[in-house]
C-alpha cells in the first residue's frame, strides 16, 4: 500500500452497483443488506466543516489505526462488543469485488447499528476546547477544576466530557447529567465506564510507542436487531484524537501533534471564522498533514 502516499487524494466514491450512499464528513456508507460498507475517504474536516482539499493517504491511516485498536483493546475483557466484522477484502460480499483496488486498506464491513446521539470524549490532558473553557470559567463541560492549571497539564484522572452530535453546524459540549437525560441513566453510566477503560488501555499502549493520547472521541450505537450496545465508527485515529510526541511534551503550552491540529492551527492563522465556506489549504499544508498522519500510523503499526 505504499502507493497510497503518492496517489491523489480520494475525496469521493461513486460505486453505482452498491446503491445509494450516505456521506459523512469523512466516510461514505453503503447499505449491503445485513451489513454496512464503510469507506474512509481522504476528506478532512476542521471545526465540523469539510475542507476543499483532501489529504492523500488519510483514509488508509484511519482504517489501519482503527484495525490496530479493534484488535488490541479487546484482548482483555470488560468492554462491550464493537461493530467490525472484517477489513479483509477477500471476505467482502461479491458486490464489492469490482472495487477491491479502491476499497483495500480504507474500508470495513460492519454491523448495522443505530448511532446514539452523543459523542463520548475522554480527556487525559487540558487542551483544545477544554482549555478554552477552563480559561474562561474554570470548568470543563461544567465540571469544576482546580485553579492554576496550565495548558496541556495532565489530569489526575481522565475526564469524561460528552457532546452533542450535530447533523449540521457544530457539536456542543454537554454535562454528563445532560447526557443521562438524552439516552438514559443506565446506558450513560455504562458508556462512561467503557469509554474511560478504552482510553486508559489505549493511553498505556501509546506511551510504549512514544505517543501521548491527550484526548479521544468514541461513538456508540445499538445493534439493529439485538439492541446490544456497540462501539462504532473509527477508533483512536488522528481524526478522533490528539496524539502528542511523548519526548517533546512540556506542560504550559500547546503541543506538537500527529493529528489534524496542524490544519486547525493553519486555519486559525488565516483568520477563518469556522463557518462555511472554508479556505483552501496550501499544498505545503496538505503535504505536511499527510506526513503527520503517516507518522502516526508508523508509530503504532
Amino acid at each position: 500500500m505504499n502507493d497510497v502516499w503518492k496517489s491523489p487524494a480520494v475525496t469521493e466514491t461513486n460505486l453505482a452497483n452498491l446503491g445509494q450512499k450516505r456521506q459523512g464528513k469523512v466516510r461514505d456508507i453503503y447499505d449491503l443488506g445485513d451489513c454496512l460498507l464503510l469507506i474512509a475517504s481522504d476528506r478532512i474536516s476542521a471545526f465540523d466543516v469539510v475542507l476543499p482539499e483532501g489529504i492523500p493517504g488519510k483514509g488508509y491511516v484511519l482504517t489501519q489505526l482503527s484495525k490496530f485498536w479493534f484488535e488490541r483493546l479487546w484482548q482483555e475483557g470488560g468492554l462491550v462488543p464493537h461493530h467490525l466484522r472484517t477489513m479483509n477484502p477477500d471476505e467482502f460480499p461479491d458486490s464489492c469485488k469490482p472495487h477491491v483496488d479502491m476499497l483495500a486498506g480504507r474500508s470495513m464491513i460492519v454491523e448495522k447499528a443505530e448511532p446514539l446521539p452523543v459523542e463520548c470524549i475522554v480527556r487525559g490532558y487540558l487542551s483544545g476546547s477544554a482549555w478554552k473553557e477552563y480559561t474562561k470559567q474554570g470548568t470543563v463541560c461544567e465540571q469544576p477544576l482546580p485553579t492554576g492549571l496550565r495548558e496541556s497539564d495532565k489530569f489526575t484522572e481522565p475526564l469524561f466530557t460528552p457532546s452533542t452530535k450535530a447533523t449540521e453546524g457544530h457539536d456542543e459540549n454537554i454535562s454528563f447529567e445532560k447526557m443521562k437525560t438524552i439516552i438514559g441513566e443506565q446506558l450513560a453510566e455504562q458508556i462512561k465506564t467503557v469509554s474511560i477503560t478504552m482510553y486508559q488501555r489505549a493511553a498505556a499502549l501509546a506511551k510504549e510507542r512514544g505517543i501521548i493520547i491527550a484526548d479521544t472521541k468514541f461513538e456508540f450505537g445499538l445493534h439493529r436487531d439485538t439492541k446490544q450496545l456497540l462501539v462504532i465508527d473509527e477508533l483512536l485515529t488522528p481524526d478522533s484524537s490528539r496524539f502528542w510526541p511523548k519526548d517533546q511534551y512540556e506542560a504550559g503550552k500547546s503541543q506538537p501533534s500527529f493529528d489534524k491540529q496542524f490544519v486547525r492551527d493553519y486555519l486559525d492563522s488565516v483568520g477563518w471564522d469556522h463557518n462555511p465556506p472554508p479556505p483552501h489549504l496550501p499544498g505545503e499544508v496538505v503535504r505536511q498533514t499527510s506526513a503527520k498522519y503517516r507518522e502516526a500510523l508508523e508509530r503504532f503499526v
